[in-house]
């Protein structure tokens, strides 16, 4: 037989170029001769250098022989006559697995039976012998059948090449060390730049950079089924492992990072670091991705975020995705590798990425989105303009700012500063602190803004626009701060809000934890105002007449609020002298909130109670007999709970509720009506025994442009 072998790596299939690059830094020219196969040729010694050192392959296989096979007798004469006792001794271990596409002979089965047949009696011919034991080294073999073109391969492997032999412990659905190794060479990443995996599991995206930038060969650390073959002399694997050892390059100045959310998983990971040898070349710590950010110019993001088959919860992954261009932006130079089987991760995005590479991840077909940063030399670039050379600044990857924009933001400011000196002296004469500022003024500045003392809450609504969602973000924060500058104030107190319609989707969303509070004052009353955890403040400002004249009617009488949600309705009551406060709502965090409102007006009595349940349950449990001289019901369009018996839905259940809030109601017993619902349609017949007049022009307060925030109707018993 001649010295130079036929060989063939396998890779997982999208990785066949990248296999094929690294065959030629070892000096081996290869050829891509099916998905996943490469063919090149080499010496004993390119097997044990190829194992050693090849980063996205699987397998390195021994070509025995390859012919077209197109039916059984074609399979078996041929595979008979290869000089299979070249490598299999007499005492050698030979099973035989098997695939066929595309081929005559489709079953693989049958092919692998008539392969071993023929293999056992070749060697019986050329060895003489009349036994083969199967108890020496193992040399496994495959027929592989494509197209009818059988090729016989005999692994000089044994486990996957994947296995490097540091991955001690390990995580749900780990990514491969091969993928892994293939998205950083996939990547601009090289060991002068600083790398992030925000999503990094048990590390292997991190270890495998290092074990690059170090040139450290990633099959050190285990053992190839081949260096049991009496065929391939020890020396060849010692020369090839000394060689490794040679070649490999000492730590580098840039400390790789990954963070996960995940505990476990980073204790895994730095366990896998220490095992690889690398520990000190990378970190690990516990952030959530929301979290990321760094302080360096240039950079790689690579990382592989869960996508379905790693997350169950269909809403915390597609929060994570949402996120994405939010927390990329603070890394506007900063190139980012994104390996996902996420469906529709662009449109997503509102981005398209400067390339795709379809790539599979065990048998999930995924997708690796790069996005491409500024290079650092191409960072301050000289144009021409009219006034001579100025330096460029690189596009952003994700996020920037238009000239459009900056021009927005002019016009912002100044219907700020006008609405504010209009609005000067106006609040103070009526001892009103929190008032609306700006509400959509300018139609393309869809923004609201409430004034509350010194601080200010922003909400957006939605309205098409020409940004992406990354683009769209630094718009937002553009005009937070034009705002926060405008008014003098820092914009630590400006509270951004993304609004959108709530419309039977579930519970509103809650934005932070952050729980910052603030106590503003309306007239002689105090109320706990949150600017940052939810897209309300629990204080509505469209409501301040309502509950001035909640306030002036509620003398000695019985007040029910329902859907009371932070009391404020129940602070104005009881400040009116009302002899008992009633506030009832399914959230216990509202009622707790409603109960510190009060409380911090001084009402801290008996006679003052709080409720938790739906409104239709508790009106259901009460006598039927009048209980209440003044109500206030201001319900959501929709509310799901899973204590409620039944979700509440504005439009079908409002006069129900009514009608039996009316039975419960003294003679002459007022209740305000209100929503906030546009579409709500609102029919008096079906009310019953009552007198109903709408109210809204008189509810809504001066300082709100928009005079259909809400519908307000007072209803009287009769």
């Amino acid at each position: 037989m001649s010295d130079t072998l036929t060989l063939i790596a396998t890779t997982a299939f999208g990785l066949e170029a990248t296999a094929k690059w690294e065959l030629s830094d070892l000096g081996y020219e290869a050829d891509i001769i099916a998905p996943g196969w490469l063919r090149f040729e080499g010496d004993m010694s390119a097997i044990c250098r190829t194992n050693l050192w090849l980063r996205t392959a699987d397998r390195i296989l021994i070509q025995v022989g390859t012919f077209l096979a197109e039916d059984f007798d074609a399979l078996f004469e041929t595979t008979r006559q290869l000089p299979w006792h070249y490598w299999i001794p007499v005492d050698g271990q030979f099973p035989v697995t098997g695939r066929s596409i595309k081929s005559q002979l489709s079953s693989v089965p049958a092919c692998q039976r008539a392969v071993k047949k023929a293999i056992v009696e070749s060697l019986l011919a050329s060895h003489q012998a009349t036994l083969l034991p199967e108890t020496g080294p193992e040399y496994r073999c495959q027929i592989a059948l494509l197209k009818n073109q059988a090729t016989l391969t005999i692994d000089t492997t044994g486990p996957s090449l994947h296995k490097r032999g540091y991955r001690r412990y390990s995580t749900l659905a780990p990514l491969k060390e091969t993928m892994a190794a293939a998205l950083v060479q996939l990547s601009f990443w090289d060991r002068d730049r600083p790398l992030i995996d925000p999503f990094c599991g048990s590390g292997t995206i991190p270890i495998e950079a290092a074990l690059i930038g170090r040139n450290m060969a990633p099959g050190m650390n285990r053992e190839f089924t081949a260096e049991q073959w009496p065929q391939i002399p020890s020396t060849h694997w010692e020369e090839a492992r000394s060689e490794a050892r040679d070649l490999m390059q000492p730590a580098f100045d840039e400390l790789l990072i990954g963070t996960d959310i995940d505990p476990r998983s980073l204790q895994s990971a730095r366990q896998n670091s220490e095992f690889a040898g690398v520990a000190n070349q990378v970190h690990f710590q516990q952030k959530a991705f929301q979290d990321m950010t760094s302080k360096r110019e240039h950079g790689c993001i690579i990382t592989n975020p869960p996508y379905g088959e790693r997350l169950a919860d269909d809403g915390q992954l597609r929060d994570i995705y949402e996120s994405i261009p939010e927390v990329l932006r603070r890394l506007p130079t900063w190139s980012h590798f994104i390996l996902t089987a996420y469906p529709g991760f662009e449109r997503l995005l509102q981005k398209q990425s400067d390339r795709r590479r379809k790539l599979y991840n065990g048998r999930i077909e995924c997708t690796y989105f790069q996005f491409h940063g500024p290079a650092p030399q191409r960072q301050a670039k000289p144009v021409k303009t009219d006034e001579g050379l100025e330096v460029s600044e690189p596009v952003p990857v994700f996020g920037g700012l238009t000239e459009k924009s900056f021009e927005q933001a002019e016009l912002f400011a100044r219907r700020l500063q006008n609405r504010s000196r209009h609005l000067r002296r106006w609040p103070t004469r009526r001892g009103i602190t929190s008032y609306r500022l700006y509400d959509r003024d300018v139609p393309e500045i869809p923004l609201v803004v409430d004034r509350y003392e010194d601080h200010l809450h922003i909400s957006e609504y939605q309205r098409p626009h020409d940004r992406d969602r990354a683009q769209h973000l630094d718009w937002l924060e553009l005009m937070a701060k034009t705002a926060a500058e405008t008014l003098e104030l820092d914009r630590g107190q400006v509270f951004l809000k993304h609004h959108q319609d709530h419309r039977g989707t579930g519970p509103k969303p809650q934005f932070s934890q952050d729980g910052y509070e603030i106590t503003v004052s309306e007239g002689e009353l105090q109320f706990l105002v949150n600017l940052s955890d939810f897209s309300d403040t629990g204080l509505s400002l469209d409501h301040r007449i309502t509950r001035s004249m909640v306030k002036e009617q509620s003398a000695g009488g019985k007040f029910l609020n329902l859907f009371g949600s932070t009391g404020s309705f129940s602070v104005c009551a009881a400040a009116g002298g009302a002899s008992e406060t009633t506030t009832v709502d399914l959230s216990g965090q509202k009622l707790a909130w409603a109960q510190r409102n009060m409380e911090l007006n001084g009402f801290t009595e008996s006679e003052h109670g709080y409720v938790e349940s739906d409104a239709m349950t508790f009106l259901d449990l009460l006598p039927a007999e009048p209980c209440f001289d003044l109500a206030v019901v201001n319900p959501p369009a929709f509310s799901s709970s899973r204590d409620a018996e039944r979700d509440w839905v504005l439009q079908d259940d409002w006069h129900r509720l009514l009608n039996q809030l009316l039975a419960l109601m003294s003679a002459g017993g007022r209740i305000y009506f209100s929503t906030s619902q546009r579409r709500f349609k609102f029919d008096e017949s079906l009310l019953d025994s009552a007198g109903v007049r709408e109210i809204s022009r008189q509810t809504v307060p001066e300082d709100f442009r928009n005079q259909r925030v809400h519908r307000c109707w007072l209803i009287e018993s009769q």
